[in-house]
């Protein structure tokens, strides 16, 4: 009990008198309790003899009892000193123990939290914390859940521009996306793997190593800048070789040949993978886009055999430009029984004005737009002053399809001041989508995707709570096996 300092002085001498008996002596106030016989202590109080004494002592307890408690002030006030006088009834280790719950209280009116957010960040390191942040790291593959599309396929690939199925984020489509995003990466290691390109030689087959094992790589895709720097570079500076190179590896075309992932998919699936600016030429062709015209259709008749296909287009930064480009080309081919066609794209820029999009979505071109809300590179080309004006206006670019936005403040390990290149970056963004629900929820605990690339190539843009425990985790994961080292890096780094 704490007791304010503000006593009667007609009782202050009561309490000075007799502090030292209070430790062992039981309570005098009590007309039933005996005189103990033995006392520790160099005064020692007098039996009770009279029944007004008891009941004088009764009445000035129950005006201490009546008397106000202040409560515990919150900084920034000060603390007021208080007198603890401890219960006779209570034995050492009770007093001890309300002692420690005091200070502990008084620890929590300090909020020393908000003064040191990393020790609030501490408590949730829990053991539960702890275990899923070793399984993100351990390279054991563990995706969203393997479910048979069946008859809905067509929903999941567009038909209905994915209503319904995006805010909250359906668990099939939230696995489609990330596995076409892991085309994208195949793509960027298949490239940086071999960047060089002789231009005195024929393109060789280029050997790309897809994650789903149920696909089948069946031709290279090159693209060739419309810019070039002057002869003289090259004697200047020889040894930027690839990265001052006109035509390069840009994707490839996968097809999937597995009869029961068909069966699982309900159709035989086309891929067409294209990643995004990797050279010098590629990033100054970037600054010089301007609006041209579109060709008009083409005629072609190929052997479907009748099977049940479909052809998704998918790519990253400018790969999702191209992406764009790609399938408005598919889609002016004159088939008895063309396709559906759609795209998934990362990080796309603005490709064409509203007179584009309007022909994308007339040709029934199903276009999902994966959007990180802090990624600049989905703002431009353009002025958006000017979009608004003028739709025709030379610089009056316009977004296609549909959008799923995800934010990097969401996640739970990414800092929410990530930098612009973790914002645009791909490992990122499937790492966004893995975790997504809906807009108005947090991400989701049970994220199925390894933290190990995203970590390798974002570690300063992760919070260095997550880091210093990932390095620590990461030794005992190396002792178990799963060995951390000699991952692919970011694609988009």
């Amino acid at each position: 009990m704490q007791i304010s300092p503000s006593l009667p002085a007609e009782h202050l001498h009561l309490v000075q008198a007799r502090r030292g008996s209070f430790r062992c002596q039981q309570s005098p106030l009590n007309p039933l309790t005996k005189p103990s016989s033995a006392s520790t202590t160099t005064q020692s109080l007098k039996p009770v003899t009279s029944t007004e004494s008891t009941k004088k002592h009764l009445a000035n307890l129950e005006k201490l009892l009546q008397k106000k408690t202040f409560p515990e002030p919150n900084l920034p006030e000060p603390v007021q000193p208080v007198h603890k006088v401890s219960n006779e009834n209570n034995n050492n280790n009770n007093n001890r123990s309300t002692l420690a719950n005091k200070g502990k209280a008084l620890l929590e009116g300090l909020n020393l939290a908000r003064m040191w957010p990393e020790i609030r960040a501490a408590e949730e390191m829990s053991p539960r914390h702890l275990n899923r942040l070793q399984r993100l790291l351990s390279k054991t593959a563990e995706y969203s859940p393997r479910n048979n599309l069946g008859s809905r396929w067509r929903e999941y690939h567009g038909s209905n521009d994915w209503a319904g199925l995006l805010d909250p984020l359906d668990e099939n489509l939230r696995r489609e996306v990330v596995r076409y995003g892991e085309f994208v990466q195949a793509a960027y290691h298949a490239f940086h793997s071999n960047p060089a390109m002789s231009t005195e030689e024929a393109p060789l087959p280029r050997h790309v190593a897809l994650t789903d094992r149920s696909y089948k790589v069946t031709k290279s895709l090159y693209a060739t800048c419309s810019v070039g720097l002057p002869k003289w570079v090259d004697d200047v500076a020889p040894d930027l070789g690839w990265m001052t190179q006109r035509s390069s590896w840009v994707g490839y075309v996968a097809v999937c040949d597995d009869k029961r992932e068909i069966q699982r998919m309900g159709r035989r699936d086309i891929v067409i993978a294209l990643r995004g600016t990797a050279t010098c030429l590629e990033w100054a062709e970037n600054m010089r886009a301007h609006l041209v015209d579109m060709p008009g259709t083409m005629t072609d008749n190929p052997r479907w055999n009748g099977e049940t296909l479909s052809i998704t287009v998918t790519g990253h930064s400018l790969g999702a430009a191209l992406a764009l480009l790609v399938a408005d080309d598919i889609s002016t081919i004159q088939a008895s029984e063309m396709p559906p066609v759609a795209v998934f794209s990362f990080g796309g820029p603005k490709v064409g004005n509203r007179g584009f999009a309007n022909q994308i979505n007339a040709k029934n071109v199903k276009v999902l737009r994966i959007v990180n809300d802090q990624d600049v590179i989905t703002k431009v080309p353009g002025l958006p002053v000017v979009e608004q004006l003028n739709d025709n206006m030379p610089m009056a670019y316009s977004h296609v399809g549909t959008e799923l936005r995800v934010d990097t403040k969401m996640s739970p390990y990414l800092k929410p001041n990530a930098d612009v290149a973790c914002c645009h970056d791909l490992e990122a963004y499937l790492h966004l989508v893995d975790g997504f629900l809906a807009s108005n929820c947090p991400f989701r605990a049970n994220a199925k995707r390894s933290l190990v690339k995203l970590l390798n190539d974002q570690e300063s843009n992760v919070k260095k709570l997550y880091t210093s425990k990932a390095h620590a985790l990461s030794l005992n994961l190396d002792r178990r096996g799963f060995s951390t080292s000699g991952c692919l890096p970011s694609p988009s780094q």
